[in-house]
């Protein structure tokens, strides 16, 4: 019987995928090639820094329900939490060596609703919700705020100066907003009769959160380092006060930090080396 070559397939139709053709293909009885399926290896996802910031979501999201049943106290309390655990996550990847992408992103995702979200409720329900438009309208652009903070803070990480924050951070915001919440919810004070402060103190958050006002960021400190006796003294000090009286504490704490990158501001306009307080142009990556 004569012989037929076998026609070839015309244009860049392939018959398998690229990642296939390189693995060992099975053939039927007459030779001809069997299409096999290509497996993707699947993709872990690491435990232990992940179980850190499901807690801190658990935290925000247990802010909200607070403040929804009229339990302000608890709500800022569980902001408080959830920085504390914001705190750790980070930390706990890089000591075990578990950071990951989706742990990036997955933190983000649980900052804006610890942070962004639960204290614009919190505050909204504590003592804006009588002013109309412009109670929900503050606690509208605090929470935008936070949302273009972190957005900025993920795009800009690897171009930006690690010694200081650009913009006030979203947990020092929250505790500014649930500090004084806080405070004055330990005081007795009635969130009415305090609106246009708290409205101010909510803006103030919000706007400064999208500045290019400099806040220290504390990440030059080296905790492996040995430390003077005197170290762990002043650490130990530092509990006492806050425990004696957490809620003046705390709100007096983030009123300094919040006030601290305006101070830092105006030290390098005297330096002569000014800032604008609002970024004006996109920053890009530069090609190496």
């Amino acid at each position: 019987m004569p012989s037929f070559n076998r026609r070839k397939p015309k244009g860049n139709f392939k018959l398998f995928p690229k990642g296939v053709r390189k693995t060992q293909q099975r053939t039927d009885a007459d030779g001809i090639a069997l299409p096999v399926k290509a497996t993707a290896r699947g993709r872990g996802i690491y435990l232990l820094p992940n179980a850190f910031t499901t807690a801190a979501l658990f935290c925000g999201f247990y802010a909200i329900v607070m403040a929804m049943d009229q339990r302000f106290y608890q709500a800022a309390l569980a902001i408080f939490v959830a920085m504390v655990l914001d705190s750790l996550d980070g930390r706990v990847a890089r000591m075990t060596n578990t950071q990951s992408e989706f742990g990036a992103q997955y933190d983000s995702l649980s900052d804006m609703i610890s942070f962004g979200a639960a204290p614009a409720l919190v505050v909204y329900e504590w003592s804006l919700r009588g002013m109309d438009k412009l109670g929900w309208l503050a606690a509208f652009v605090y929470c935008a705020g936070a949302a273009l903070r972190l957005a900025r803070f993920n795009t800009n990480i690897s171009i930006v100066d690690k010694r200081y924050f650009q913009g006030l951070p979203s947990p020092a915001a929250a505790a500014l907003v649930a500090g004084f919440v806080l405070l004055m919810d330990d005081l007795h004070f009635v969130g009415g009769d305090l609106r246009w402060i708290a409205w101010s103190i909510t803006l103030f958050a919000g706007l400064t959160m999208v500045t290019n006002v400099p806040f220290y960021s504390f990440k030059d400190v080296n905790l492996k380092k040995s430390v003077p006796f005197i170290a762990p003294l002043l650490v130990l000090l530092v509990y006492v006060v806050v425990v004696s009286d957490p809620p003046k504490v705390l709100f007096g704490l983030f009123v300094l930090y919040g006030l601290s990158g305006y101070v830092v501001l105006l030290w390098r306009w005297r330096k002569g080396r000014p800032i604008s307080i609002i970024q004006t142009s996109v920053e890009t990556h530069d090609d190496k």
